[in-house]
């Protein structure tokens, strides 16, 4: 649950990587895309976060302790917005990027 006064974001990022996995199989989703994420967005009073070309910037000045592409730009988002990251993934912390979970 979202704590009053926090801003939960979900990245362009993260909704393109659904896309590639939904199109190679690898994700499943009940109904379509289209209408997951604006449904979800509004059911969890999550914000959409567009990539920006200082996020896009940022990828290249980062060591690669990540080789995935959409976690290299979702370490630059945190970096360039000052966010904290939700994810299992210890290697965000190499990037001192504050990680919840």
């Amino acid at each position: 649950m979202v704590k009053p006064g926090n801003d939960c974001y979900l990245s362009l990022a993260s909704s393109w990587e659904m896309a590639i996995k939904i199109s190679l199989g690898k994700l499943k989703l009940r109904g379509s895309l289209e209408r997951f994420i604006p449904d979800q967005l509004a059911a969890n009073r999550f914000r959409e976060l567009p990539i920006d070309f200082r996020h896009v910037t940022r990828v290249s000045r980062l060591p690669f302790h990540h080789r995935d592409p959409f976690d290299r730009l979702l370490v630059a988002q945190a970096l360039e917005e000052k966010l904290a990251i939700v994810s299992a993934d210890r290697v965000f912390g190499a990037y001192r990027v504050k990680r919840i979970w």
